[in-house]
C-alpha cells in the first residue's frame, strides 16, 4: 500500500467517512468509522494532511487530530462543492481539493475563541428574542385597545398596562 499523504474526512452524526491518497492522488485507503473509533484510527496512523469541511464540529475535529501530529487543515464548503462527484459531499472531494495547490484554508480556532464567539451568538439569540416578546406583547394589548410605542424602552408602559 502506498503512503497516506492526505486524508479527507466528511464528518457526520454518527459514521465518518475517510478517504486516504497518496502523493499522485491515487485512492488508497477508504474506511468508514463510529466517532468512538477516530481518535485511535489518526493515533496508528503516520502525520499526513487530515482535510475536512469548516461546519460545526470540524474545530473540535481538528484540534483532537491535530494533538496527534496531523497537519489539519479545514475547507469552506463552497470551495469543497465543485469536486463533488455525486450528490453530497463526501471525503474523497474534501481529499482532492485539499491537494489543491491554491487551495485555501479556514485556521482551527481554539476553544477559548470558539467561546468568545458563542457568547456573542447567544448574546444577538437572546436580543432578537426579546425582541419577539415584546412585539407579540404589543401586538396582545393592541387587541384590547391598548397602543403602545415601539422599541425597549416602553417595556415600562407595556407592564404598567397590564397590572
Amino acid at each position: 500500500m502506498s503512503e497516506i499523504t492526505t486524508i479527507g474526512l466528511d464528518l457526520a452524526k454518527n459514521v465518518l467517512q475517510l478517504h486516504g491518497a497518496d502523493q499522485s492522488g491515487k485512492a488508497v485507503l477508504r474506511k468508514k468509522l463510529r466517532r468512538d473509533q477516530v481518535l485511535a484510527f489518526f493515533s496508528t496512523l503516520p502525520s499526513c494532511v487530515v482535510a475536512m469541511e469548516a461546519c460545526g464540529g470540524a474545530h473540535f475535529w481538528g484540534r483532537e487530530i491535530g494533538k496527534l501530529g496531523h497537519d489539519v487543515r479545514l475547507i469552506p464548503p463552497a470551495y469543497v462543492k465543485p469536486f463533488v462527484k455525486r450528490q453530497k459531499n463526501d471525503a474523497e472531494a474534501i481529499c482532492e481539493a485539499a491537494q489543491r495547490p491554491t487551495m485555501r484554508f479556514v485556521p482551527v480556532k481554539s476553544e477559548k475563541t470558539q467561546g468568545s464567539a458563542m457568547v456573542f451568538r447567544v448574546r444577538e439569540v437572546l436580543i432578537r428574542q426579546r425582541t419577539q416578546l415584546i412585539n407579540a406583547f404589543r401586538g396582545h394589548l393592541t387587541e384590547f385597545g391598548q397602543i403602545v410605542p415601539q422599541g425597549t424602552s416602553n417595556i415600562s408602559k407595556l407592564i404598567k398596562i397590564v397590572e
